[in-house]
């Protein structure tokens, strides 16, 4: 790729990226309430999202095999116990995930 084929390419995600991060205040203003199809996407979207992240965490777990889904059950339950402390989405994803880690890295290696 020439300098000039790579300049306009850089430009032309520039200016993509720019256009998809000022989109929702051109179609929402402030002044504005948002339709209602927005509205319920943002009610029942987080709730998706983490039902299809558990689906994905525990897609590959063999539990006829060794280790037998231990790490991932331990880190789903301290994701859970931790939520249920906290009430923190974000703390609980955190804190399941090193757990996790920690697991599979030097506990059942």
């Amino acid at each position: 790729m020439t300098t000039a084929q790579s300049l306009i390419t850089i430009g032309i995600i520039a200016l993509g990226t720019v256009f998809t991060r000022f989109l929702p205040f051109w179609l929402f203003p402030k002044g504005k309430p948002a339709p209602r199809i927005v509205a319920y996407l943002g009610k029942v979207l987080p709730c998706a999202v983490m039902g299809l992240l558990v689906v994905y965490c525990l897609k590959d777990v063999q539990p006829a095999a060794a280790p037998y889904g231990l790490p991932e059950l331990i880190s789903l339950a301290c994701v859970v116990a931790v939520h249920l402390w906290k009430r923190n989405m974000v703390l609980s994803l955190i804190a399941g995930t090193v757990l996790h880690m920690v697991l599979v890295q030097w506990c059942f290696v």
